[in-house]
């Protein structure tokens, strides 16, 4: 057991090396993400509104798995956004109260999406498991991928830092997250 900022998570060893998190249920209401962008879909909450910042029109689609994030879906990762100044400019504005970390996301195929994510109070990272699970929360809820149909589906999403695997299981609203684990390294400390 481990607790984080979101809550206490269990992680499970797979019979492959991998391992599955239960990240919970995602908080779909868009007041509880925090945001202040208009609730346009079901359970109060905010799936692709449009949102103006640093001169564009954005599609954003808010869900919060303990943290907050915004969702962006995009044609083209290096395309379509300028990734070092829409990041901190999506990621404070306004609309965004607590601030908010920041996913674009690219879809490859109804099983496969690409994303970058930008942290809040971090900038661009590797990797964001309460990102990746959100992310596919709204992609499914703005119906641009299906929802898988059997339990153990999941969606393989590409990181900058490596793959993730997400199951977003319609039998009890859980997110499961699963992924390669690595050795990284041992100590020691001295807790008081």
């Amino acid at each position: 057991k481990i607790n984080t900022l979101a809550g206490p998570i269990i992680p499970v060893m797979n019979d492959d090396g991998t391992i599955t998190v239960d990240m919970g249920s995602p908080i779909l209401d868009g007041p509880s993400v925090p945001t202040t962008l208009e609730p346009n879909a079901d359970d109060n909450s905010v799936v692709e509104q449009t949102l103006e910042c640093n001169g564009k029109t954005w599609k954003v689609s808010a869900v919060s798995m303990g943290n907050p994030h915004a969702i962006i879906f995009v044609d083209d990762l290096d395309a379509d956004i300028d990734f070092d100044v829409d990041g901190p400019a999506l990621e404070s504005h306004p609309a965004f109260p607590a601030k908010t970390n920041v996913e674009f996301v690219q879809v490859l195929s109804p099983t496969h999406l690409k994303m970058k994510v930008w942290e809040r109070g971090a900038g661009p990272t590797l990797a964001c498991g309460t990102g990746t699970c959100a992310l596919v929360v709204a992609a499914i809820r703005a119906g641009r991928i299906p929802r898988p149909a059997n339990k153990g589906d999941s969606v393989l999403v590409d990181l900058p830092g490596g793959p993730l695997s997400i199951e977003w299981r319609e039998e009890n609203n859980k997110v499961y997250m699963s992924g390669p684990g690595t050795f990284s390294f041992k100590g020691e400390a001295v807790l008081k």
